[in-house]
């Protein structure tokens, strides 16, 4: 069984776009063998800044015959009906069969297609490959009609086995395909000839090009931090800025560079976004006191000076970079020191919403809901409103240092940080209360405002992130424990928002988070139903014991006898027109299950009623589930519908006892099963 080599060798292809071009040459490829009957045995891709690799293993020498069996027109219908189904089969009418069908004879063709060689498929299915591949971006080049992202120089293709290789003959917009590649660049440019994928990459390795990205990215990222570590510091881990230098180089060298003296008083934060953004370079810090003091950038080539001369034009371009970062740095510090005004000034004039007023407007309102909020949060109600006027339009760690140079408080430094987290699913939270409380109200006053404007998400539009804004205030409230009733926070936002219609979107956005966290639909539904579904801390409390006990055995069981319990009193109450709601009396009781259940059910909610008041929903639930076995055992001995009305009405009103107590935990009658 042959091996299959493949290598698209081109231009540079941008770094970005490398790792999926991989896996679409794979998956095209691959798919394209298999529908045409080639299977296979494994298949890898790689990516360098001018090629791309496919190599496949075990692959059949040639597809295998196809047999397909064709059902034509009956023995005697119309002459045209047998022509065309002649034609349709390409068969003559004596290679037909006449079988036996259940409305009499019929013809069958049976078609035989036979086996092709695997270079024939390999030459149409690379073909059509490169000839539609989805690049992001292409481009067309000289006289041809190819697109692809870069000029396309040469094409390697090659099926190999013990008994040597042989080129896959074909040729795309005059590119014909060989056994031959090229190394570096710049230190082995010239050309080889390859034998199998070990030769192919061994050999490419001695021109000078590591073919997997994730060796080159190990490789620098080994060298980077073992540089660092010599010298006291360390590399600053950036995974995405590692992934694209690896796709900018084929033969990495790592050289380390020190940052002038005029920047290191930078905050790091603007050192390391400088040169990750414009140069590439990875940021070494110093562990002691917290600055970056050098970089690490990432040649293409060995040099003679070992890297002297890149370091110093890298330096000499860095230095112009860093010098328009201070000369914003400290025009932006003396703003902030001089009290903000000419920032806020200018709040005015910028629009946040045609319907929804200025910056300036909505900054009022989220420092007045801020101030409302921040008794609930344990937040210093005029810190909280201080921080939005002082800090309006700034988020972020440099909001923080502007901050911090101003002479403000810990609070509101940290609180301009973070009061627009959390951004996502995996962002991190705030703690701090003044944080929790303006990025409560910022959120709060966006999502009530487009709510007033009727500027609501539908389907999967929405432009204005609201389902991450309302995402954001559960994780606020949750996994801050905060108690907050929503409603009140809506009409201390505003009065003409929908609040009804806004607490549904924040219960649908609360199902997604929780249904992530094991919890099931049904459960949170039965949640919902309750009192104080507005609380979301509460609700959460609820539907996470319920869960628990429904997990359970005596938990699921006990479901069963209340939705039994819950039928036969609803079909009765129907049937007779009443409700049976009067107290049911132990002295009517006639056995002793019966007696046993009276007793279970005042036992439980003797234990029910103070555990919901101490909201301690686990003790509640665990004397919802001791109910399982006494009515398991009256259902099973006690007939309900007797021939006594008096013991049939009492036996009534004991089953709404039943519903009573556990209604008053969840509305288990949501509960699927």
């Amino acid at each position: 069984m042959p091996d299959l080599l493949l290598e698209l060798f081109s231009e540079e292809i941008p770094a970005r776009m490398q790792a999926r071009a991989a896996d679409d040459l794979k998956r095209l490829v691959t798919n394209g063998l298999v529908e045409a009957g080639l299977t296979y045995a494994a298949a890898a891709a790689f990516s360098t800044p001018r090629r791309l690799t496919l190599t496949i293993e075990g692959m059949l020498a040639e597809s295998p015959t196809q047999r397909e069996e064709r059902k034509g027109p009956r023995v005697d219908a119309p002459e045209k009906a047998l022509e065309g189904f002649l034609r349709a089969t390409g068969l003559t009418r004596d290679r037909l069969e006449a079988r036996d069908d259940k409305k009499g004879q019929v013809w069958f063709a049976t078609i035989e297609k036979p086996g092709r060689p695997a270079p024939e498929i390999v030459a149409e299915v690379v073909t059509a490959t490169v000839r539609s591949f989805p690049w992001p971006k292409s481009m067309r080049w000289g006289a041809g009609s190819l697109r692809w992202v870069r000029p396309l120089h040469s094409i390697l293709c090659i099926t190999y086995d013990e008994g040597g290789a042989q080129v896959v003959p074909f040729e795309i917009d005059g590119i014909a395909a060989g056994d031959s590649t090229r190394g570096h660049r710049f230190m082995a440019p010239d050309g080889f000839a390859v034998m199998s994928f070990d030769d192919y990459a061994a050999r490419l390795k001695r021109a000078k090009v590591v073919l997997n990205p994730q060796e080159r990215a190990d490789h620098i990222w080994a060298d980077a931090t073992n540089a660092a570590f010599a010298q006291g510091l360390e590399a600053v881990e950036d995974r995405g800025l590692l992934a694209e230098v690896a796709g900018l180089v084929e033969w990495p060298v790592v050289l380390m560079g020190a940052i002038g003296a005029d920047f290191l008083d930078l905050p790091p934060e603007v050192l390391q976004t400088s040169m990750r953004e414009h140069q590439k370079f990875f940021s070494v810090r110093n562990p002691k006191s917290g600055r970056i003091e050098k970089f690490v950038t990432v040649a293409n080539r060995e040099t003679a000076d070992d890297g002297a001369t890149i370091l110093a034009g890298n330096g000499r371009v860095l230095a112009a970079r860093l010098a328009d970062a201070k000369f914003f740095w400290e025009n932006d510090l003396r703003v902030a020191q001089a009290g903000m005004g000419e920032w806020l000034d200018k709040l005015g004039a910028v629009t946040f919403h045609n319907k929804l007023g200025s910056q300036a407007d909505r900054i009022a309102r989220i420092a007045a809901l801020a101030r409302e909020i921040a008794p609930q949060v344990g937040a210093d109600a005029d810190l909280a409103s201080e921080m939005v006027y002082e800090f309006p339009e700034l988020q972020g760690v440099m909001a923080r240092y502007y901050a911090e140079k101003a002479g403000l408080g810990e609070d509101i430094a940290r609180a301009a940080q973070e009061h627009y987290q959390p951004l996502g699913p995996s962002d991190a939270v705030p703690t701090a209360p003044v944080s929790v409380a303006v990025a409560l109200a910022d959120k709060i006053d966006t999502l009530t405002g487009f709510w007033a404007i009727d500027e609501k998400p539908t389907g999967s539009k929405d432009p204005f992130a609201l389902r991450r804004a309302a995402l954001g205030v559960i994780r606020l409230v949750l996994e801050n424990g905060l108690r907050v009733g929503l409603e009140q926070v809506f009409a201390a936002s505003r009065q003409d928002a929908d609040s009804a219609d806004l607490l549904a979107f924040f219960h649908d956005r609360l199902k997604v988070y929780l249904r992530d966290r094991g919890i099931r639909h049904d459960v949170i539904d039965a949640s919902l139903a309750m009192p104080g579904n507005d609380d979301l801390s509460l609700l959460v409390k609820r539907a996470e014991a319920l869960s628990d006990l429904l997990k359970s055995d005596d938990g699921e069981n006990l479901l069963q006898g209340f939705k039994r319990a819950n039928n036969i009193l609803t079909q009765a109450e129907e049937k007779d027109g009443v409700e049976y709601s009067f107290g049911a009396d132990p002295k009517l009781a006639e056995t002793e299950e019966e007696r046993a259940l009276f007793a279970a059910l005042d036992a439980a909610r003797a234990r029910i009623e103070p555990a919901m008041r101490a909201e301690d929903f686990a003790t509640a639930m665990q004397a919802m589930a001791s109910l399982r076995a006494p009515i398991d055992a009256f259902f099973e001995t006690v007939q309900i519908n007797a021939e006594s009305q008096i013991l049939r009405r009492n036996r009534l009103n004991l089953l709404h006892s039943i519903r009573a107590i556990c209604s008053d935990v969840a509305d288990l009658n949501r509960i699927e099963g």
